[in-house]
């Protein structure tokens, strides 16, 4: 991993006006269920949303374990129980996991969550931008009410929806002000909970690269096809990406620019196989 990143910072005025709101609607629910990346599931958590829950009861939910490794999203879930908090591994996409979801929830309901007289209790959803959020909310409720798309900052309102169980307050997905953490910063990159054109790609997927070179190397190395003994940096392997995909310049000189973006849109898809950027830490 680098040391010497460039800062990476996104917080615009409706991510403030977001945080503000959340500290506000905090009061009006019981519980809080909150969605993280299963591939950096702590770099995806937002320490403001932690402070603003406070002692609400939590569910985390780690979608997109489709994408990461299976034994790492064991112990994280492992490790959220041991704090306390109810955990599910999902992938918010396949509509056959929905039975999982609800069984998760109604026992956290059942477990956690303080009723009401006569009334469903009320859960705020809540997570960084681009960890799937609408597509595990419409995936819970059978229709498409929640706005997707696979770009950050797409929900920019609350809205309140009305499960079988409890209602659900969807919340705009929304970051932190100042990333005192630059491997989180980068890890959110990485997955594109930070919108592209707020970083320098190049210098993103190149750490990348070196990230997957340490954490997942056989999963870097049947992807860009190297053999066993070669040692690259991760500018080095960006170029070779450039040069397998023929993205070249004049000359034949390596276009790392569109190279990079391969290399973000692959990881984001899964190309890479089942990876976790992060191990269980709290």
């Amino acid at each position: 991993m680098s040391e010497n990143r460039t800062k990476i910072n996104w917080f615009p005025g409706h991510m403030a006006k977001t945080m503000r709101l959340i500290a506000y609607e905090i009061r009006n629910v019981e519980a809080v269920a909150e969605i993280i990346d299963a591939r950096i599931p702590y770099s995806s958590q937002n320490p403001n949303l932690r402070r603003a829950c406070g002692r609400k009861p939590r569910i985390f939910i780690l979608n997109k374990a489709d994408l990461a490794d299976e034994q790492l999203t064991r112990e994280w879930i492992k490790l959220f129980t041991s704090k306390g908090y109810a955990a599910i591994a999902l992938n918010g996409k396949k509509s056959s996991e929905k039975k999982k979801l609800v069984a998760a929830l109604d026992s956290f309901v059942d477990d956690h969550v303080r009723k009401r007289a006569n009334e469903k209790p009320r859960i705020m959803f809540v997570g960084v931008p681009n960890v799937g959020k609408s597509t595990v909310i419409n995936m819970l409720l059978g229709q498409n009410i929640a706005k997707v798309e696979n770009r950050p900052g797409v929900t920019r309102g609350k809205q309140w929806l009305s499960a079988d169980r409890f209602e659900l307050l969807d919340m705009p997905g929304v970051l932190w002000e100042k990333f005192s953490d630059m491997s989180s910063a980068y890890n959110l990159a990485y997955t594109g909970a930070i919108r592209d054109d707020v970083f320098d790609m190049e210098e993103v997927a190149c750490s990348l690269l070196q990230e997957l070179y340490t954490a997942s190397p056989q999963a870097l190395k049947t992807r860009l096809e190297l053999e066993e003994e070669e040692q690259s940096t991760g500018y080095e392997l960006l170029e070779l990406v450039a040069r397998q995909r023929g993205f070249l310049l004049r000359g034949g000189i390596p276009d790392t620019e569109k190279a990079a973006k391969a290399v973000l849109t692959d990881l984001r898809d899964g190309k890479f196989g089942r990876v976790t950027l992060e191990a269980p830490r709290w």
